[in-house]
């Protein structure tokens, strides 16, 4: 690519462009973004937003001495472009490639680690308190997204700021979204921020005249008048009780606004948060009417907006909105709860049909658990749906105010197991190993789309807190039943019969075992596949029978094996004084990196191939056993 792009070998260089030549890099960035994540997918409307943002900052502050804290990390394309992964960037999200999210390890620019929402004042917190202890002098900024100022952890750590430490600088990127648009006290408070007329109207005629005179010396004047002015339109600004200056609104795509702003925030000594609004999808009309559609994208075609990638198949997500609506029919008791996630976890149409039923707390997964948990003490049915990785934040509310008291709350971990692209942070391959050993749990995992909305019905039947686990994306194309069967606790299903080898398998991989077994039955080995169903409790006198008459037990999971189903199926024959060896395959004790789902799996193992190679070795007692 041309243009003033080529010039940018670090963030040195910006220093040298004009004003002009900056809104060029922007539109220059932009276009990079929407032709490589067109080619790679990942979160679009997000990066388009915050290019101007990220141009001025780096032009300012000189990272990696200045510390750089970017909240989730899914909006830092133009941030890895400009540090020095431009020539990388086209292997976004590829195995090998570049992540979608900062990491330690990929960059010194990259000075923390994120992919999960509200880490970022609180690690930037620290780094400022690390700084002050050794007599530093760099910056330290925390880039806060408007539905992560909403998080609890966030608010704590707003809550520490003033009393530890002196210059902390909090950029608050205010696009009234997080996935979903953003709810609650918090986002109304920023939108009355963002919308008062007569503060607003001051604002930009003094703007307009500061924009002519080029403030230079007069800017400190500028920003005192400001707040002083600002304390007559904006009663009680809520950052300034937490002990912050706080200055705003900011035209998040005037560069000239938000490099004065920067200045200001450079020269004070005393935390500061500068409120900057931006447009989600800034650039690309497609993402700019439908943010929520773009905020993450499979590849596309840049000219259309039209997706490359053809479902023909609901996805899991989908099946489990459409069965919960039709339960909600006859049942005014089911209430469904999601953390900014109403789309992507299928519950969009619940919210349409029945919006005094659902609700949409934020991104607060500790708060959906208790209050799901407040719910059902008092005779409701909810059911929180949530991403896996992002359940991981609510294990001790599950733990403690759910599953202690044996309250009847469902939760429905959408994305288990590995989901590709967008890598460690969010493969959700630690739920089971996490919530197994809580008494009064159950824990299942539908192996088909049939098998979710039996269970999904049947979860309202069993009584006390209940986990269904389902994978990301489309699963065999099973229909919905039209009428729903109940499903007994702790009953597998025997998909195949065999003599050999008894293979237990869970959801997304029970299709890789069926594969497993066939090939095997061609080499002459008696291979049988259950679909366990059930993770706790387990169908004990199944597995007995088939374990006790078998050469072999093998289990097959899309989670970690530390503490797996396999180490369920495990522990069981070893109480029973079963002598069956037992061959696991699931992901080992380390992060499984970013890439093709079908690439990890081959590459770690887990491939009907590399599993029947496994079996076959363990059979003739060649190899080491797998277990984890």
């Amino acid at each position: 690519m041309d243009g003033i792009l080529n010039r940018i070998k670090s963030p040195e260089d910006l220093r040298e462009l004009s004003e002009g030549e900056m809104c060029q890099l922007a539109a220059e960035i932009r276009e990079l973004i929407i032709h490589t994540v067109g080619k790679t997918g990942g979160h679009l409307a997000a990066n388009l937003g915050v290019v101007e943002l990220t141009i001025a900052m780096l032009r300012t502050f000189a990272p990696p001495s200045d510390k750089i804290v970017w909240d989730v990390s899914h909006q830092t394309y133009a941030y890895k472009i400009l540090t020095g992964r431009r020539d990388r960037f086209g292997t976004l999200r590829s195995y090998g490639g570049i992540s979608g999210f900062l990491r330690r390890e990929e960059s010194e620019y990259d000075a923390f680690g994120a992919g999960h929402s509200g880490t970022a004042i609180s690690s930037a917190l620290g780094m400022a308190v690390a700084r002050d202890r050794r007599g530093g002098h760099e910056h330290v900024l925390a880039v806060l997204g408007d539905g992560s100022f909403g998080c609890g952890i966030s608010l704590e750590g707003f809550n520490n700021i003033a009393h530890s430490t002196g210059r902390f600088i909090v950029v608050l990127n205010d696009n009234e979204m997080s996935i979903s648009a953003n709810v609650g006290a918090t986002a109304r408070y920023l939108g009355s921020l963002l919308t008062n007329p007569r503060y607003n109207r001051w604002k930009g005629s003094v703007e307009d005249v500061a924009k002519k005179i080029r403030l230079g010396w007069l800017r400190k004047f500028y920003y005192r008048l400001e707040g002083f002015i600002k304390g007559i339109f904006l009663r009680s600004v809520l950052f300034e009780e937490f002990g912050l200056r706080y200055i705003g609104p900011i035209d998040g795509h005037d560069i000239k606004s938000l490099l004065d702003a920067f200045a200001i925030a450079k020269a004070y000594n005393k935390p500061i948060l500068l409120h900057v609004a931006t447009q989600k999808g800034k650039g690309y009309a497609p993402a700019e009417e439908r943010p929520e559609k773009w905020h993450g994208m499979p590849s596309f075609d840049p000219a259309t907006g039209e997706s490359l990638v053809k479902d023909t198949k609901p996805g899991y997500s989908a099946i489990f909105g459409k069965v919960l609506e039709r339960l909600a029919e006859h049942d005014d008791r089911i209430l469904a709860i999601t953390a900014a996630m109403a789309a992507g976890t299928g519950l969009s149409g619940f919210a349409a049909r029945f919006p005094s039923r659902f609700f949409d707390v934020g991104i607060c997964e500790e708060h959906a658990v208790v209050f799901a948990a407040g719910l059902a003490s008092q005779g409701m049915k909810p059911v929180f749906a949530v991403y896996s990785t992002f359940s991981q934040r609510a294990v001790d509310c599950i733990i403690h105010d759910v599953c202690l008291q044996n309250l009847p709350v469902i939760f429905c971990l959408d994305r288990a197991g590995i989901v590709g692209d967008d890598g460690p942070t969010h493969h959700g391959v630690f739920d089971i190993s996490l919530l197994r050993p809580v008494p009064n749990l159950v824990i299942a995992q539908p192996g088909n789309e049939t098998d979710l909305a039996n269970m999904l019905y049947s979860a309202f039947k069993w009584g006390g807190p209940v986990v269904l686990r389902y994978p990301r994306g489309p699963g065999s194309g099973a229909a919905i039943p039209g009428s729903f069967t109940e499903i007994t606790v702790g009953k597998a299903e025997t998909l195949r019969p065999g003599t050999d080898i008894a293979i237990w398998t869970l959801g997304d991989m029970t299709q890789t075992a069926l594969a497993a077994a066939e090939s095997l039955g061609s080499r002459g080995i008696s291979a049988g596949v259950v679909n366990a169903r059930f993770i706790k409790p387990l169908d004990g006198n199944l597995l007995e029978e088939q374990a006790r008459r078998a050469r072999l037990v093998v289990t097959i999971e899309n989670g970690v094996l530390a503490g797996g189903f396999g180490s369920a199926v495990e522990e069981y024959l070893a109480g029973i004084r079963c002598i069956t060896p037992v061959l696991r395959f699931g992901w080992p004790d380390e992060f499984i990196p970013h890439g093709d789902r079908e690439r990890l799996l081959k590459t770690y193992g887990m491939d009907a191939s590399s599993i029947v190679e496994a079996i076959i070795r363990e059979v003739d007692g060649h190899g080491e056993n797998r277990k984890g």
